[in-house]
């Protein structure tokens, strides 16, 4: 792209400074913790206004009554033509009455309020930079489409099968979760995240009259646990952490139950599939208990694959045209990156430059975010870098 090109696109999104600050606060000010699906009409009704203001047309997807997700896309589009899908959600962490004890404020170069860096911010930076793709007149090679959930912070029960949906049908998907860090690294990689419970049926017995009467099932939930942090390696990075247990009656009365829960983070595919066999072919090793594994990998692994990396290197080419120095990095985390990277081309952490994810002391720098919002403009009206083009969604 014209490095012409690439200046008149940052100097347009900087710009649109005052405007970033206003429709941020306008998202921040309707709280929408992940739990609480009920009070979410009102930051719905915001993004499709914001939508819709752009010329997409906006539909909200899911159970009446239930969790609800917004799905947008134009409604001038050429027919057949490959579509491209931007991925965000509006769900934050965090509960009712936040806003109260933390206001959105604005300090200089910050931003600072519940929910602006994870990542309601990314949601504007949509805004943002389709208003400038639409001012300059940028051509854009693929239809874009957008989907924002309603409950990626719980693993986005209800959602991963829409998000499939349009994965599959897309050329690439952009995932505007926030940058990690304040470089602002951009996420080539994710760990695949599972999570197992593992219940242990024994026999109650009196642990002084009759203790070759019972079975524990602490005793079998120890040799449990020992086994599972076994499949810790360290050096491949994968992990199994067994984060809680339950079990017991009383400490005179010989146990006959016990459970157990562990989250696994996993590098690879391949490695989720070798600890997910691993766990559910768990056998007790006490004569008279019995054991129940549940659990899966919800989220795949986003590896580097080369379809991925091909983005990567496109974004880090783009940056360089706009002065950005573009650095990336693998996540510990999970987001609807590793869902969409097991369809199509994806890169992740396209989101807000800043900190603080999940923590009080959460804010994203405005400069920075404008500049990343300049490369999502940029990379949406990039070439498709070969991919085979899909059939748009009807």
């Amino acid at each position: 792209m014209p490095a012409i090109v690439a200046q008149r696109v940052l100097e347009d999104v900087r710009s649109e400074k005052q405007l970033l600050i206003e429709l941020l606060e306008e998202l921040t000010a309707a709280e929408s913790p992940s739990q609480q699906p009920d009070i979410h009409d009102r930051i719905r009704r915001s993004l499709v206004t914001m939508f819709a203001d752009l010329g997409f047309a906006v539909r909200e997807v899911g159970l009446q009554g239930s969790v609800r997700h917004v799905f947008a896309r134009p409604r001038r589009r050429i027919r057949n033509r490959p579509l491209q899908l931007i991925v965000g959600h509006y769900d934050t962490v965090w509960p009712i009455g936040t806003l109260a004890e933390r206001p959105f404020s604005v300090d200089g170069n910050v931003i600072r309020g519940p929910g602006v860096f994870d990542m309601k911010g990314g949601l504007v930076m949509c805004l943002l930079a389709l208003r400038t793709i639409d001012r300059l007149g940028l051509e854009l090679p693929a239809t874009p489409v957008i989907f924002v959930n309603a409950d990626e912070e719980i693993g986005s029960r209800s959602s991963t099968r829409y998000i499939q949906k349009l994965a599959r049908r897309s050329s690439r998907a952009l995932v505007l979760e926030p940058a990690m860090g304040d470089a602002g690294l951009i996420k080539t990689e994710r760990k695949g995240i599972g999570r197992y419970t593992i219940t242990v049926y024994g026999k109650a017995a009196h642990a002084g009259l009759d203790p070759e009467g019972g079975a524990s099932a602490i005793l079998e939930l120890s040799h449990v646990i020992q086994t599972l942090f076994a499949l810790n390696d360290p050096a491949a990075g994968v992990t199994v952490n067994v984060g809680t247990v339950d079990g017991g009656i009383q400490p005179n009365v010989v146990a006959p139950h016990s459970s157990c829960v562990a989250d696994v983070r996993v590098p690879t595919v391949l490695d989720g599939d070798r600890v997910h066999a691993a766990i559910h072919a768990l056998e007790p090793s006490t004569e008279g208990v019995r054991l129940r594994v549940e659990g899966a990998i919800g989220r795949p692994s986003m590896e580097a694959t080369p379809r991925n990396q091909a983005l990567w290197e496109q974004a880090k080419d783009l940056g360089g045209e706009l002065g950005l120095d573009l650095a990336s990095a693998r996540a510990g985390g999970g987001s609807d990156g590793n869902t969409t990277s097991q369809y199509t081309a994806t890169l992740d952490g396209l989101g807000p430059v800043g900190d603080g994810a999940h923590a009080v002391h959460e804010f994203l720098y405005v400069d920075e975010t404008l500049e990343r919002t300049a490369l999502l403009a940029m990379l949406l009206a990039a070439p498709l870098n070969g991919v085979t083009e899909n059939e748009a969604v009807s």
